[in-house]
């Protein structure tokens, strides 16, 4: 086999293995820990996205169908429900989730919704995600039925 033009073989000292090595290790332990305490805000903003798309999901079908359509959440089973569709949507067990709502949408205790009108409006309210650390709030405005998300301070 020919050989370069000083004789000598191209590759990697053992040393230089063993350093490759013990970074790859120390990678291995710092790195999950960072990610795992960045799941439960991505989970919470995830939740919050989820709900909005849901509120506003509802806001369509009271337009195009042209009758009144809600959202339903039950928080003690931590779903909602949109409409008349038979799917319900899960939320995070580990969520505390709040709603604030007008009284006559109030479906008991732990249930509740939002409904959206055929010209566009709603009951309006605001539904609150949080997980001890961050909030959002899930607003809805009863004129226009705009859904935003805000980010909130948590609850002490």
């Amino acid at each position: 086999m020919p050989r370069g033009p000083t004789g000598s073989q191209h590759g990697f000292t053992l040393l230089e293995l063993i350093v490759v090595l013990v970074i790859a290790a120390i990678l291995m332990t710092v790195v999950p820990p960072m990610i795992s305490s960045a799941l439960p805000g991505a989970q919470l903003k995830s939740a919050a996205r989820q709900l909005a798309a849901g509120l506003r999901s509802a806001r369509n079908q009271a337009l195009t169908r042209r009758q009144e359509t809600s959202l339903v959440i039950d928080l003690e089973k931590h779903r909602f429900r949109v409409g008349d569709r038979k799917r319900d949507y899960p939320i995070p067990e580990s969520l505390k989730i709040d709603l604030f709502t007008v009284e006559s949408e109030l479906l008991g205790e732990k249930r509740g919704g939002i409904r959206f009108f055929p010209q566009g409006g709603s009951t309006g309210g605001r539904i609150t995600l949080s997980n001890g650390k961050r909030a959002f709030g899930v607003d809805v405005d009863w004129l226009t039925g705009k859904v935003r998300i805000l980010q909130l301070e948590p609850e002490s």
